[in-house]
């Protein structure tokens, strides 16, 4: 049986300057590890001001010697500080994402927060992400978005009318791998949800309840249903 790769992250403060980039997927390959995931961002305040914060995550094999890929990245005379952590799969774990008006968008975040916080007592790890927004080009910049977040396995769009460019944002992040709960409204994105729910705690429940590694619910088996 083949193994799963071990995922691994590591934080680096550097300077910003071009190469740096470079330098470090140099080392990471010598080590023959994969970045599958990476975010830099520049300081603008505190002791690191000008310089830049670089996450990233990365897969190696079994009984890879991590230290000894920090002690070589510390050696990149550009690099400031380099320390490893638990990659945020481990921490927030898989994403439900929840997009749509205020109200509709609190009650399904009910409904997710309660069936996340049932499964993570038993050492699951689940976070609820929500945003409320109005409009239909930002509705639909905002979906679009899902299919590039980091752990983003389930997106529940909650309003009382959606369609337009919004189903067809919808269309896009199904083709990503991302499924999608509409909740029962006016508009075209029911059409293009893979389940459409009424009650919005319902919705939450559902969305948690699938994308979870020990219940029993499948969106696969009820896609294109009403509840």
């Amino acid at each position: 049986m083949e193994m799963e790769p071990e995922r691994s992250a590591i934080r680096i403060i550097a300077e910003n300057r071009q190469g740096v980039l470079r330098d470090i997927a140099t080392v990471v390959a010598e080590h023959e590890a994969n970045i599958v995931m990476i975010n830099q961002e520049v300081f603008d305040s505190g002791p690191y001001t000008g310089m830049a914060e670089l996450y990233f995550e990365y897969d190696s094999e079994e009984g890879s010697d991590h230290q000894r890929l920090i002690e070589d990245l510390s050696h990149i005379t550009s690099i400031r500080n380099v320390k490893a952590y638990q990659p945020f799969g481990h921490i927030f774990g898989s994403r439900v994402i929840i997009i749509g008006g205020g109200a509709q968008v609190a009650q399904v975040a009910l409904g997710a927060v309660n069936e996340a916080d049932r499964h993570n007592i038993r050492g699951e790890r689940i976070s609820v992400d929500t945003i409320p927004l109005v409009g239909e080009r930002t509705l639909a910049l905002a979906v679009d978005a899902v299919a590039r977040l980091p752990r983003a396995s389930i997106l529940v769009l909650a309003g009382s009318i959606m369609g337009g460019e919004i189903s067809r944002a919808v269309d896009r992040v199904r083709e990503a791998g991302i499924p999608v709960i509409a909740l029962k409204m006016a508009g075209t994105v029911p059409e293009h949800a893979d389940l459409v729910v009424t009650d919005p705690i319902q919705a939450g429940v559902f969305a948690v309840m699938h994308i979870s590694s020990k219940a029993v619910f499948d969106i696969n088996r009820v896609r294109g249903r009403e509840f």
